[in-house]
């Protein structure tokens, strides 16, 4: 099997997981299996639960990781239902976990899974094999559901402009593929010359999100993640964009015992008992070369947060 999947931030990880102690290590995104190998190969002492909603991923990382095939268990399923597998399964609390979030690229690079607006093939962008896909969405959903994805996932600043034509072509015929999709876009948006980024890159976004729900499983998977460490683990996540880093960051301040430093729905008058130390003031980001090597990895953000020993009676 051809290795086409580099491992974004891997040497990070490795570093920041060195010091957990002999134990689980949790990749609930395991993807192709990347960040795993490296983890697992620098810590002959870890074993493995990999997670994936993406049943084609299992079956990828479950190749790449068979020189460790007696220390991993894998399981299909999202990750924000880690919290339910540790408590339903005989496994011991993890020493480290780790979310690298966004698409794989499996995903993006498969035509038929309908992520690219580069690649034409069904507008689908499912990560797992249930639920709406995104042409159900786009010819089904109301106009101002289409319009909020497209301005909160996407942050489309012409989402009424792009929805309107959206609304108009699907009147006439239903749109059912990535290149239908991304022209109609395109259309709508223009495209200058040297234009760096495709104008139906924000709208693709939205509707993955929205497709996947990733925001919400998120908001689901860091906190419960947190709090199913033993103290001194590690919890490491990876982000592509402000949509969730910003999710990840307020819910580890939070748990560090720090308001969010802006006021908003996340805002508490009493901070609970900090559970959690982040690591860093910012984000950790590729290096020069990194990107330079591999340009998906420009937009990464690396949160880092060691568990602290509970307050009696606190979890």
């Amino acid at each position: 099997m051809p290795d086409l999947h580099v491992p974004v931030l891997a040497e990070e990880v490795v570093r920041h997981l060195m010091p957990v102690e002999t134990g689980l290590f949790v990749d609930a995104t395991v993807g192709l299996g990347g960040h795993a190998a490296a983890v697992l190969q620098a810590r002959p002492d870890l074993s493995l639960l990999g997670l994936d909603r993406d049943p084609q991923a299992i079956a990828r990382a479950s190749e790449r990781l068979e020189p460790f095939t007696d220390r991993c268990t894998f399981v299909c399923s999202p990750f924000d239902r880690l919290f339910d597998i540790l408590a339903d399964a005989p496994m011991p609390r993890p020493v480290a976990i780790l979310a690298d979030l966004g698409c794989s690229s499996l995903q993006l690079d498969t035509p038929g899974r309908g992520f690219s607006f580069s690649s034409e093939g069904p507008l689908d962008m499912r990560m797992g094999e249930s639920g709406p896909s995104a042409a159900d969405l786009v010819n089904n959903a109301g106009p101002e559901d289409l319009v909020m994805w497209l301005k909160d996932f996407g942050e489309e600043r012409r989402a009424r402009a792009v929805v309107r034509a959206l609304i108009r072509q699907r009147e006439q015929a239903p749109i059912r593929t990535t290149g239908e999709l991304s022209r109609l876009v395109e259309s709508v948006l223009g495209r200058h010359p040297g234009q760096k980024i495709h104008p139906a890159t924000r709208t693709f976004q939205a509707l993955r999100i929205a497709v996947n729900d990733e925001l919400g499983q998120l908001e689901r998977f860091v906190e419960p993640a947190a709090r199913a460490l033993t103290p001194g683990g590690v919890l490491a996540v990876i982000s592509f964009h402000s949509l969730e880093d910003r999710i990840v960051k307020h819910t580890m301040r939070r748990l560090a015992g720090r308001a969010p430093r802006k006021p908003g729905p996340a805002a508490f008058e009493d901070p609970p008992p900090a559970i959690l130390r982040t690591v860093g003031r910012q984000p950790i980001t590729p290096s020069e070369g990194e990107v330079a090597s591999n340009p998906r990895s420009r937009s990464a953000r690396l949160r880092v947060a060691v568990r602290l020993e509970p307050a009696e009676g606190a979890p």
